[in-house]
């Protein structure tokens, strides 16, 4: 196979596997509807807590991080390591594999060719790509993202600081090929929570809440 198909299958497999809509499944499997038509009315994690079912939201955010990094392993094992120059950085095939996967499984997430291509916000697939591809990234971004969210209580406001911070992260802990690719979903991160930003500029946007309501 020649290197170009294989960054071919290692696209369109990291696609179909992101596109599944776990939030979507898990919420329908538990009984609770469609979860499009609550809150914000996307199908990630965060409006899977809107629900109630604290389980479900935790299941969703490990499943849609997973599908994003098992794509990306799966093509780094799967093609032949051998030299490649990408825009003159030396890297490996492999190592492209993996982070074209990865890049596509955020992208159908975001974009699931099931669901008309309205999905999440592939914060959680993000996360699990940058896990699976380089988890010292990986680990400053949570910590950013928990750091943010214990602070000011808003999810978005910790996911778009994290994914801004990401590629700053991947310029000091690994190679520039790392960093273009993660600079890539840093913006879609951000383009995808354009709407949270004019929320938080006006400020209402939801803020995280875990606490039960009190019983009567």
């Amino acid at each position: 196979m020649s290197i170009s198909l294989a960054f071919v299958f290692a696209a369109l497999g990291g696609y179909l596997l992101g596109s599944v809509p776990f939030g979507l499944v898990l919420t329908r499997m538990a009984g609770l509807g469609d979860i499009r038509k609550i809150g914000s009315g996307n199908i990630g994690a965060t409006n899977v807590l809107r629900t109630g079912r604290k389980d479900l939201a935790l299941l969703t955010i490990l499943l849609d991080a997973f599908k994003a990094g098992i794509a990306a392993y799966l093509a780094y094992i799967l093609v032949s390591p051998q030299p490649y120059v990408f825009f003159g950085w030396y890297t490996q095939t492999n190592v492209m594999a993996e982070l074209i996967a990865g890049t596509f499984g955020v992208l159908g997430h975001n974009f699931p060719v099931w669901l008309k291509f309205k999905g999440g916000k592939g914060v959680s697939s993000a996360f699990g790509f940058f896990l699976f591809t380089c988890w010292p990234v990986a680990v400053l971004a949570l910590l950013t993202w928990l750091v943010m969210a214990f602070t000011f209580k808003y999810s978005s406001l910790s996911a778009i600081t994290a994914a801004v911070l990401v590629p700053v992260y991947a310029f000091f802990l690994t190679s520039p090929v790392y960093a273009l690719f993660y600079t890539a979903i840093a913006l879609l991160v951000l383009y995808r929570h354009k709407s949270n930003i004019v929320r938080l500029l006006k400020g209402v946007e939801s803020k995280i809440n875990l606490k039960k309501k009190a019983e009567k």
